[in-house]
């Protein structure tokens, strides 16, 4: 099974990825871990994501689609993937039309999990981290037993500066108009499943393999 992997920030991606990569035996290919492992190998489009990033720049596409490219034709890809990260607009996600192509490969499914803005705003902006033991809470999933007060030591919580409402607000905003395009390009070619990311994370991963079971008969 050959899959790109879409949600917004706080809708639980990382989470059925894993559960994903896990039940089904399939390599989770993101784009951090490609250009690792590109550079750790020494390859000549690894050195060259290197160089940019040295230097603070993005990575150009040409380099970040032939390592994408390298990646897919590796041997653990043979039975499927989980693509998570890439593509990120409609240029990267015509390129990959045309290196699976070249592979004798498609995309089964785009999975999308699907939250509405108001819910990710509470999720990512309910964190609260205890200054002294570094414990994490939450102030709706998993609240401390007392407010501002970390059950384990005693100390106090805080809220990181990139988990106010305005940073939050202004990541979201950011993602949902570069996700915008991809999902209407992806939907128009078939691939598009949107996942009800609002229930508990067990649901929406019983929701993943009901969509997933149909490639497996």
């Amino acid at each position: 099974m050959n899959l790109v992997l879409m949600g917004l920030p706080g809708a639980g991606k990382g989470t059925q990825a894993e559960r994903i990569v896990d039940n089904y035996s399939i390599p989770h290919i993101s784009t951090g871990d490609m250009f690792r492992a590109a550079i750790k190998d020494g390859t000549q489009l690894g050195l060259k994501a290197k160089s940019f990033m040295d230097q603070g720049n993005l990575v150009p596409d040409e380099v970040t689609i032939g390592i994408v490219r390298e990646r897919l034709s590796k041997d653990d890809c043979e039975k499927g993937f989980l693509l998570d990260g890439f593509p990120r607009t409609v240029a990267q996600a015509e390129a990959l039309e045309e290196i699976l192509t070249d592979l004798g490969k498609s995309i089964d499914y785009v999975i999308n999990i699907d939250v509405d803005e108001n819910i990710l705003m509470e999720r990512l902006t309910g964190r609260r981290i205890c200054k002294s033991c570094g414990s994490t809470y939450h102030l709706v999933f998993n609240p401390p037993a007392n407010v501002g007060v970390c059950d384990k030591c005693g100390g106090e919580l805080y809220q990181r500066a990139d988990d106010n409402a305005e940073t939050v607000g202004n990541r979201l905003e950011v993602n949902l108009e570069q996700s915008k395009p991809l999902l209407a390009f992806y939907e128009t070619k078939g691939y598009l499943r949107n996942i009800n990311g609002r229930q508990h994370i067990d649901n929406v991963f019983v929701d993943v393999q009901a969509l997933l079971g149909d490639l497996n008969k």
